[in-house]
């Protein structure tokens, strides 16, 4: 019984994991990525920091805090991809995008009846029954080229403020590596 339950846990711990970044990719299908050899970050700046969380957001500070650990992971997987940094006229331009904001879902009682009596339940003024309130980050990539976006990537998760920033540093990598693992597009 105890073994049981030991591989429940191991299996919902590693379901977790794998459910912790959902990434999504797009690119221009006509931009041909054969020949990109070097990639820099945007000379207007390597990214930004959008919150849409409390009155008390400091996106100043969550820059500070979180583009160093977004640019080294960047660099990480750029150079396991074959492609050199260049300090001037790269072939791409990166850029960051990080979005935190609050996402809130509620289900009433009853929200998923018909509205009809034929069920033999007696009306009833809705209640709310389940109510969960998250943070939602969002890490985009923007790849330009001739400064025209040629491949974005989107890596969404729930984000837990609570947990300590070895965590959080490793969840910001374990998106730029998913985002990247999908860079260059198969033709």
């Amino acid at each position: 019984m105890r073994t049981l339950a030991v591989a429940i846990a191991i299996a919902l711990a590693v379901h977790a994991v794998v459910e912790g970044v959902d990434v999504r990719v797009e690119h221009d299908k006509a931009f041909n990525f054969r020949p990109i050899m070097t990639w820099g970050w945007n000379p207007d700046g390597a990214g930004d920091i959008r919150m849409a969380r409390t009155q008390e957001d400091d996106a100043a500070v969550a820059k500070k805090r979180f583009e160093p650990t977004i640019m080294d992971a960047v660099a990480t997987e750029m150079t396991r991809r074959g492609l050199k940094q260049a300090a001037a006229a790269p072939d791409l331009m990166v850029t960051y995008f990080v979005l935190l904001s609050t996402n809130m879902s509620t289900q009433t009682v009853g929200q998923f009846l018909p509205a009809t009596l034929a069920w033999g339940l007696p009306p009833f003024a809705p209640a709310t029954q389940s109510m969960q309130v998250m943070n939602q980050g969002s890490l985009v990539l923007d790849l330009s080229a001739n400064k025209v976006v040629v491949w974005r990537g989107v890596a969404q998760a729930k984000v837990d403020f609570g947990i300590d920033d070895k965590k959080r540093d490793a969840l910001v990598r374990e998106a730029v590596r998913d985002l990247l693992k999908r860079f260059p597009p198969k033709s």
